[in-house]
């Protein structure tokens, strides 16, 4: 499938990239309002580009970013296939062959976290950072989660006590692994919620946000 995308913000070569990945049976358009509640300026320096990106797989009235053996359980052959796709489109959106490649950081909800958490595990050193909002990691698809794999790399995790859509379990072994096991550099919200955005995770990742692109210019 061709990339469709939306995008918000700079458009120059050198902006930093937040790439915004909706949920399963959502779309591009469903997402890209959180650019509106995200920085739009990053240290003085210009703000970032954001952009929606499509999943490549139709879902219902919606898509998605894998084929799974249930909720949180991508099969990891269709998430392989699925991060070679990103990976195309990434690489010429934010290419490495030049002086100062653009820093390159993901922003995920529900099933688009789970798949944006398959690629920073698939390829750490390739992104300035990752946000997995209301979601698990992809444990048993294919990506290493070793102990340390995610060492200093900026994360952000939000997790709603009240999700009944993420299995608890799911959500236990990410929480523990990002947290003690990871060694990410760890930015953690828990909200007494469901399976959504709220007022105070959007604050919290507009804040991680900026210090996690502000860092990865330096």
């Amino acid at each position: 499938m061709e990339p469709v995308v939306l995008r918000r913000g700079s458009a120059g070569a050198g902006a930093p990239l937040v790439v915004l990945l909706h949920g399963r049976g959502a779309t591009e358009a469903d997402v890209i309002g959180l650019a509106d509640h995200l920085p739009s300026d990053v240290g003085g320096a210009g703000g970032p580009e954001y952009v929606a990106l499509r999943a490549p797989i139709t879902a219902g009235g919606g898509f998605a970013w894998f084929a799974n053996a249930g909720i949180g359980r991508p099969l990891p052959e269709s998430l392989a296939a699925s991060t070679a796709w990103f990976r195309t489109w990434l690489d010429a959106e934010a290419p490495l062959d030049v002086e100062r490649p653009r820093p390159v950081l993901l922003v995920g909800f529900s099933g688009g976290a789970t798949f944006a958490g398959g690629a920073l595990l698939a390829d750490p050193s390739r992104y300035a950072g990752l946000a997995t909002l209301f979601a698990t990691l992809p444990f048993e698809a294919g990506v290493p989660t070793t102990p340390g794999h995610l060492t200093g790399v900026p994360v952000f995790v939000a997790q709603g006590d009240a999700d009944t859509v993420i299995p608890p379990e799911l959500q236990r072994r990410t929480w523990t692994y990002l947290h003690e096991t990871s060694g990410a550099d760890l930015t953690a919200v828990r909200t007494p919620g469901g399976h959504g955005l709220t007022a105070d995770v959007v604050v919290a990742l507009r804040d991680w946000t900026a210090g996690a692109l502000e860092g990865s210019l330096r």
